[in-house]
């Protein structure tokens, strides 16, 4: 019988991969070494990005990033140890409209024990606005936009895991103060429907919920401000995603919330699944 192997992926808002290089990342890597690594807001042009992978994962690692085309915004990666046969940096038609913002990134990767490829997407999605129509619609656009993409790339036959900052939760168990946030983006209904849509619907996986089961949290981001990561005051808005066949092969998942407040680098925290291929 042949032995399978982990496979461990990690996703995590870096808030700017300058920023958290400066603020103690590479201490996190050398610890929890991922064999993938999706990023979010990396914030850089590619020439900075490549420069700060090759320092704290080196030269070998492959990558594929998607940078924004307006400065200091946005931008998303893949970064592998495991060989990269293809990436696409666009979401697809017809939207058009979020080419060049750096929402979106995808890498095949070939692993060995699949019989299929596992195409691993990096994903961002602004807050958005209750009180502005022009931000909520484009939010939810994006997230129409990932639905179609999410399922062209499924009807291909390859495993998929979507993973990103998508800056919503989707239930009350997600959000410590839930019925303080009601009526605000991130929390409303009309945002969370897509939740529904893709797990109750379409038989996507929330990998971290589905292992964990219905408790609060775990909370993947902690307002800089007062004592909400102090007092675990946070949301639940960074997701690792699966296809069903995936999602099968999910063993474990864990946030790495850092030991304090001090030690953070980011005002995310890594999601890590792990895999059993």
């Amino acid at each position: 019988m042949a032995r399978s192997r982990s496979l461990t992926i990690a996703s995590v808002n870096v808030n700017g991969i300058r920023a958290a290089d400066r603020n103690g990342i590479a201490t996190w890597i050398a610890d929890r070494k991922p064999d993938v690594v999706t990023l979010q807001e990396v914030r850089a042009a590619d020439d900075i990005f490549n420069e700060h992978v090759d320092r704290l994962w080196g030269q070998k690692w492959q990558r594929t990033h998607a940078e924004s085309a307006a400065k200091g915004r946005a931008g998303v990666a893949v970064i592998s140890s495991i060989p990269m046969s293809d990436s696409r940096i666009d979401i697809g038609k017809p939207a058009q409209r979020f080419n060049n913002t750096g929402r979106w990134v995808e890498a095949v990767l070939d692993v060995p024990a699949l019989t299929q490829p596992l195409v691993v997407i990096s994903a961002y999605v602004h807050t958005g606005d209750a009180d502005d129509e022009g931000r909520m619609e484009e939010k939810l656009a994006f997230f129409a936009a990932m639905t179609k993409r999410m399922e062209k790339i499924r009807s291909s036959g390859a495993h998929v895991l979507l993973t990103g900052d998508f800056n919503v939760g989707h239930t009350e168990l997600d959000i410590k103060n839930w019925k303080g946030n009601r009526n605000k983006a991130g929390f409303l209904e009309v945002e969370r429907a897509w939740f529904d849509r893709w797990f109750t619907d379409l038989g996507w996986v929330d990998l971290a919920r589905n292992l964990a089961g219905p408790v609060e949290g775990p909370y993947t981001w902690w307002s800089f401000r007062g004592q909400a990561f102090d007092k675990d005051v946070g949301w639940r808005i960074d997701y690792q995603i699966a296809s069903p066949e995936l999602a099968a092969l999910a063993s474990s998942s864990t946030v790495d919330r850092a030991p304090s407040y001090g030690e953070r680098w980011s005002d995310h925290a890594p999601l890590v699944v792990t895999f059993k291929v």
